[in-house]
């Protein structure tokens, strides 16, 4: 009942070899589609993006640009802190 001797040297070398050959499996992927594959998944994936933020529902009280509720964020305060911005009743 001996245990099986293993070189360290050759199993660290094996494991880099696997790691670059993962890592060139990955770039394959990635890299190796043609131009008009990339450019239908690009316009695909901005058809979803519009998609969803044109079904996005405001919550109750804000504006349409996220905004809380009140001016609608048209106020500002400058470098004293003063409001500055409409001055309605």
């Amino acid at each position: 009942m001996t245990a099986e001797i293993v070189n360290l040297r050759q199993a660290r070398k094996q494991k880099a070899r696997a790691e670059k050959e993962r890592q060139a499996e990955a770039n394959r992927v990635h890299f190796g589609r043609p131009r008009a594959e990339r450019d239908l998944l690009a316009r695909e994936d901005e058809l979803a993006r519009r998609r969803h933020e044109g079904a996005r529902r405001e919550a109750p009280g804000n504006g349409a640009d996220g905004t809380a509720c009140g001016d609608g964020g048209s106020r500002s305060r400058n470098d004293n802190g003063d409001d500055q911005g409409e001055t309605g009743p």
